[in-house]
């Protein structure tokens, strides 16, 4: 039995990814066959097609790490599912047996990876998953809806827990009509908190506002520090989320009060930042760096996601042959939320 995938012989552009008849793989002990609805893409899987980082799986590799679908073959083992269960992937992998897993911190797992990086992922009519990663899909949302949930939603969550970040603090949020920024935004009003939101252009911001932001900085047209402040009463924010780099570094800096935290996920604009020591140490700051989040952090929001309090942001779906154009898409930031892929 075969089925179509999207498979990188090697690394390079859009060009690589090549639309293929492959065998459809079995599950081992402890996994399921899932039968893919939907595959929204992440940043990691443009990282991922340039070998930035290389994948540990071996060429060709599948792309894919944020998957809903249904369970079409249960593996050896496996309890507590069973076939035609429509679920969401949780993506991070881990050992489930080091410290760091069994303290419910399995995103520190040394051996922790992520599907479509570690094992092959979602661009695919099917994918094999271990059963531990599933997780029940709402009944209200569609499979477009679910896959645009889990990485970005369980990275934000954890970006906040990092930060620390309490009802009635300001937070900023930078790439706030990105993944992550979407997720970011609506998670930190569901806290309590006050939401400013970094975004680029009119129909950007309007679209955040929606999401729940109090207020949209136009970085295409405003100044961020000097419109936080404005905003703040000189004050500066308590919280930053970054998953930008370099590109907004400064201004990040720049908009955080005494004692504010920032916490970064990312750097699609570049690694290399610069930071004035004088003002982190003056101001009592801290400054944390975070990687996805544990898998009880989407168990934690699913009743907000099945409320409708959490929702995945859908900015189109295209087919899987058009995996090519999705990239293009999020490399020219043309999207709000997330690309879909449907089989």
């Amino acid at each position: 039995m075969t089925m179509k995938a999207v498979r990188i012989h090697e690394f390079g552009d859009t060009s690589v990814l090549r639309l293929e008849e492959v065998p459809v793989p079995e599950p081992g002990p402890g996994e399921v066959l899932l039968k893919v609805g939907a595959t929204a893409l992440n940043y990691l899987d443009l990282w991922t097609r340039k070998g930035q980082p290389k994948p540990t799986n071996p060429l060709p590799h599948i792309l894919g790490s944020d998957i809903a679908g249904e369970v079409a073959r249960l593996g050896p083992g496996v309890q507590g599912w069973s076939e035609g269960d429509q679920v969401m992937i949780n993506p991070g992998l881990s050992c489930g047996q080091c410290p760091a897993c069994l303290s419910g911190r399995d995103n520190w797992c040394p051996r922790y990876g992520v599907m479509g990086v570690a094992r092959n992922g979602g661009y695919a009519e099917y994918v094999t998953v271990p059963a531990v990663n599933l997780v029940p899909k709402p009944a209200n949302l569609s499979y477009e809806e679910a896959a645009a949930i889990p990485l970005v939603f369980i990275t934000a969550w954890h970006m906040l827990d990092r930060a620390r970040l309490e009802m009635g603090e300001t937070v900023l949020v930078f790439g706030a009509s990105g993944g992550v920024g979407t997720a970011a935004v609506q998670a930190a009003r569901l806290r309590g908190a006050r939401v400013l939101a970094v975004a680029g252009g009119e129909e950007k911001a309007r679209r955040v506002k929606e999401l729940g932001a109090h207020e949209v900085i136009d970085h295409t047209s405003q100044d961020i520090a000097q419109t936080v402040k404005e905003l703040t009463g000189g004050r500066g924010v308590d919280v930053v989320v970054e998953s930008v780099g370099a590109a907004v570094w400064e201004a990040a800096l720049r908009s955080m009060g005494r004692q504010a935290r920032l916490v970064t996920c990312g750097a699609t604009s570049g690694p290399q930042v610069g930071i004035d020591l004088r003002h982190l140490f003056a101001k009592h700051q801290t400054m944390v760096g975070t990687y996805m989040g544990p898998k009880a952090d989407l168990w934690t929001m699913l009743p907000y996601i099945e409320a409708g309090r959490l929702r995945g942001v859908v900015d189109r779906a295209l087919p899987l042959e058009e995996a090519a154009q999705a990239h293009q898409i999020i490399e020219n930031r043309q999207h709000v939320g997330k690309v879909v892929l449907v089989p």
